[in-house]
């Protein structure tokens, strides 16, 4: 087992380097790249602000619209499919989606039982009718919402997506709009089944371009039926001198250092100040970024509102790279405001040269990038309420508003 191969902080700059966070890409072909590079983008639901996957992008790609993501499906050049979570992944990577495919056709079950009568019924509607929704088929909806609530057409449709009879052809507000594979997937690609082996190295060689370095859970994470195939796949590596393993407080971690650019850290630290998305990749597995950024966070939108420590979407705020702050944030679109319902920064970084500018940058862009130009901070400590009002109000340009706080959480 060797010793760091670099500095904790020379570590977390190559990272987010490879993250595409450091330097942010331009335009559509960026776009393509940046999803490539990261391997996936996680879609979420959530829409108290822009949806999780646009905010990732917001972030890596210089004018991100919305619209870039739906034309990269419409041309095939990426699909959708569940990573650890459901995600929009480079088709160069389909392949090694029919593997988790395969495990449910051989019987693995997934969210519930299949009902392979409905399903078989189903498949033959949209074979005959073309692209449909769920909403599509004329049932007595549940209004609870909840995956467990599902009417048996949409949980048939979910099962012939998931094992992959079906792809999402595009999302119409949200909704999939599926179709039969065939009819979907461009040609040419390889569709063999990956062996476990196949596919450990897979999520190796993935994971390891985008994360920079992993343990074996955080690597297998939320694979079924992989954890030992990962593992001797890494043992593999580092026996044959391709990965190095090493230890970081308690875990074992592996990398393979020598294709890192080493370059990059001759470069100045980036400066900006990004409102990181709780679905962002850099953010997803928590004991990592304790790990790596020294920052506890939990999201807490799964926690009763009574229960809550801090707010229910919370964006933790990275300055060049370091976490320096949280924001709770929802966007009142019918009166073009942002609110910052709770803040929390830092006080080592308050008179941190150039910070007060960045957060003001930050903050205006998100907020357009919100459909917003007014602001309005709701909670914050006494000490960032004031440093709030002195730095950031005056600073903030012509059309938005920052408002002045309205309670204080000392």
């Amino acid at each position: 087992v060797s010793t760091l191969p670099a500095s904790p902080a020379e570590i977390r700059q190559l990272l987010l380097h490879s993250q595409q966070l450091a330097q942010p890409q331009r335009g559509k072909a960026g776009l393509l790249q940046v999803i490539r590079q990261l391997s996936y983008v996680q879609l979420d639901s959530v829409n108290v602000v822009q949806r999780a996957h646009h905010h990732i992008l917001f972030n890596r790609v210089r004018g991100y619209q919305a619209s870039w993501l739906d034309a990269l499906l419409a041309k095939r050049q990426i699909f959708e499919y569940w990573s650890h979570a459901a995600a929009y992944l480079p088709i160069e990577d389909y392949r090694f989606s029919l593997h988790r495919k395969h495990q449910l056709q051989s019987g693995e079950r997934h969210w519930f039982a299949p009902d392979h009568q409905l399903m078989q019924q189903v498949l033959a509607r949209v074979r005959s009718e073309g692209p449909l929704k769920a909403s599509d088929f004329a049932t007595d909806r549940s209004k609870s919402g909840s995956w467990w609530d599902w009417q048996p057409t949409k949980k048939a449709l979910e099962q012939l997506f998931m094992q992959g009879d079906l792809m999402v052809l595009r999302r119409d507000n949200f909704q999939k709009v599926f179709d039969l594979t065939e009819r979907v997937l461009p040609a040419g690609l390889d569709c063999r089944v990956p062996s476990d082996a196949q596919m450990a190295a897979h999520l190796i060689e993935r994971f390891l371009q985008a994360q920079l370095l992993g343990t074996a859970s955080q690597i297998g994470y939320l694979r079924p039926g992989l954890k030992t195939a990962v593992r001797q796949q890494l043992n593999d590596a580092c026996e044959d001198g391709r990965l190095q393993r090493f230890v970081y407080l308690g875990q074992t971690y592996f990398a393979a250092p020598a294709s890192w650019n080493w370059d990059l850290l001759k470069q100045a630290k980036p400066k900006r100040l990004l409102l990181l998305n709780p679905f962002d990749n850099v953010l997803i597995q928590r004991q990592r970024l304790q790990h790596w950024f020294d920052f506890d966070y939990q999201l807490e939108i799964y926690v009763p509102a009574e229960k809550r420590q801090f707010g229910y979407y919370t964006l933790p705020m990275l300055w060049g790279d370091r976490i320096v702050g949280l924001a709770d944030v929802k966007a009142l679109r019918s009166e073009r405001c942002l609110l910052l319902q709770h803040l929390q920064l830092d006080e080592a970084v308050l008179q941190q040269r150039g910070f007060a500018n960045a957060l003001v940058k930050a903050l205006l862009e998100y907020a357009a990038f919100n459909a917003c130009d007014r602001l309005s901070l709701q909670k914050a400590n006494s000490v960032t309420a004031a440093w709030f009002a002195k730095n950031i109000k005056p600073r903030t340009e012509a059309g938005l508003v920052a408002e002045s706080v309205t309670e204080a959480d000392d």
